[in-house]
């Protein structure tokens, strides 16, 4: 969690589209240039939450670090009320369930097993396995840590 939070204004039904996830569409070389970059200036600055880098297909990312960009204050949870989709090329958080007002925003920000121990999961959900993965890879990430996920 980077300090942040984006709570909601109104209830949400579930399946709405809560808000989308905006910022420079740029290619994955681009990506791949930009995100140690950022993990550094994050770390020299002792900064967390510096690097909004999204996938958006194969091809292009959403680099999402843009002052304009609200949704890049979306914390992650192991137990989300929302959930990422994309829909003719745009990044939409979605709701999972009814969502009341005030309530925090949560979605599983699904990384990959790679690196896995360099995101450390502070969420307190009952079933999280420690670290930010897709929770596919729960399965493989408790055989890897030795210990039974809930």
């Amino acid at each position: 969690m980077h300090g942040f939070g984006i709570f909601a204004k109104m209830d949400i039904p579930k399946a709405a589209r809560i808000i989308e996830y905006v910022g420079e569409r740029i290619t994955k070389a681009e990506a791949e240039r930009r995100g140690p970059k950022l993990i550094a200036y994050a770390q020299k600055h002792k900064q967390t939450g510096a690097v909004y880098l999204f996938v958006l297909n194969k091809k292009y990312d959403i680099d999402g670090h843009v002052e304009y960009n609200t949704a890049k204050y979306i914390n992650h949870s192991c137990k989300p009320n929302c959930e990422v989709e994309i829909i003719r090329g745009h990044i939409w958080i979605m709701a999972l369930c009814d969502i009341k007002k005030d309530q925090e925003l949560f979605y599983n920000y699904g990384y990959d097993l790679d690196k896995y121990h360099e995101h450390p999961c502070l969420c307190k959900s009952p079933s999280c396995p420690g670290f930010i993965t897709a929770e596919e890879h729960w399965p493989k990430l408790k055989k890897i840590m030795g210990r039974v996920l809930t």
